[in-house]
């Protein structure tokens, strides 16, 4: 695999903070930044229901664009966005053009940074490929911020618990025979994970049904399950097929419905005993508030590198608190799991393995639940295979 290496520097006077003086109150300041594009293959394909729907081809990697941030002080953060299927060269070059925006700023301040960047790209709009691009960047000075502290993440934000309760998604996917997916389910309980999701939405919904059906059977009448069917359903298959799933007892239906039908999801919400669950893809905290707005959701599932990194995500909790919707955030459970933990009503968190391999660090499990580490920030630094995984890099600044 070629690496190509591109070093720029930009170093921003020290007493000016992105065009305004700098007050008392700034006591340090964004050294250098590094960038690198991380490609993390699959072990096999992945295929979900918009596979299996000709819209999307099976998935056999994960783009990551990474950002590792050093003040003037020594502190350091390191956050991520992520892309599956497409985007990830159009991610990272994006951050090449804003990462000097960082160097002179005060690392604390998070949110103004965040405006700051968005607005630099706001010509390509402020949500989808530019949101997600800033996410690497706010979520590692997010992980500084709390390394300063000298705390975990969630112990910086408030946690209302220091374990959640998670689910196994990784091991459901349509790409997996039932005998296969049956074999995963054990697998998961035996982790000591809490719950399994399983995917549905294929183009004959009783393939579905049979599917659910085993795996209920498999583990009891009180273990929890849900499904996922990808978007894949229109709103009449969602109704006549919500209603067939009521017996099975799931603990939500997820993305039943395009995920920017709020009022289609709002109508199945208050049809359905089952709760209803989407948010996933989008990638704007307006597009979380319309679902909100419109009561479409039982659990909002936010993606906080999708939404732009942890100061949007935030925003979003505030909504689903005021509302009282509850919380299961997507994927990317390194960062998700500090998230979840500092939500006032009880929330779920998504497990996935596939991120494992990129870390030093593994996260624990315990009577269903995963526990928020001692370790300060999010707690995850990179391996080594994460940097033979690594297909491109950028600097920017100077190191202290």
């Amino acid at each position: 695999m070629t690496i190509t290496t591109e070093r720029q520097r930009h170093v921003a006077p020290m007493h000016k903070q992105g065009g305004l003086e700098a007050g008392e109150a700034t006591t340090d300041t964004i050294a250098y930044v590094r960038i690198s594009h991380i490609v993390l293959p699959l072990k096999t394909a992945i295929s979900d229901a918009k596979v299996l729907t000709g819209r999307q081809k099976p998935m056999t990697e994960i783009s990551f664009t990474f950002a590792e941030i050093e003040s003037r002080e020594g502190h350091r953060g390191i956050g991520f966005g992520y892309s599956k299927r497409a985007g990830g060269a159009g991610m990272f070059a994006h951050a090449k053009e804003i990462a000097g925006e960082l160097i002179g700023e005060d690392p604390n301040d998070i949110a103004r940074i965040w405006n700051k960047l968005v607005w630099a790209g706001a010509s390509m709009g402020r949500s989808g490929l530019t949101t997600q691009t800033i996410a690497a960047f706010d979520i590692a000075l997010w992980d500084m911020k709390a390394k300063r502290a000298g705390l975990p993440l969630a112990k910086l934000l408030g946690a209302h618990r220091d374990s959640v309760q998670c689910y196994n998604t990784s091991g459901g996917f349509l790409s997996s025979d039932i005998a296969e997916v049956l074999d995963n389910v054990s697998r998961s309980i035996d982790a000591g994970i809490g719950g399994v999701k399983i995917k549905v939405g294929q183009p004959d919904p009783m393939i579905d049904l049979r599917r659910v059906e085993a795996v209920r059977e498999h583990v009891g009448s009180s273990f929890p399950i849900a499904v996922d069917a990808n978007q894949q359903w229109d709103r009449t298959t969602a109704a006549r097929f919500g209603r067939i799933l009521e017996e099975f007892n799931l603990f939500w239906i997820e993305e039943p419905l395009d995920a920017y039908d709020a009022e289609g999801h709002a109508a199945l919400a208050a049809m359905l005993d089952t709760p209803i669950a989407t948010g996933e893809m989008l990638t704007s905290v307006a597009e979380h508030r319309e679902l909100i707005r419109n009561r479409s959701v039982d659990f909002i599932q936010p993606d906080a590198p999708r939404v732009g990194g942890i100061t949007p995500f935030l925003r979003i909790m505030s909504l689903g608190e005021e509302a009282q919707v509850k919380l299961a955030p997507h994927f990317a459970m390194e960062i998700h799991l500090h998230l979840a933990a500092a939500y006032a009503q009880e929330p779920w968190v998504e497990h996935f393995e596939w991120l494992e391999p990129m870390f030093n660090e593994r996260l624990e499990i315990r009577n269903g639940r995963m526990i928020v580490p001692s370790r300060p920030g999010l707690g995850f630094t990179l391996s080594e295979q994460a940097n033979a995984w690594t297909v491109a890099t950028a600097e920017f600044g100077k190191r202290a």
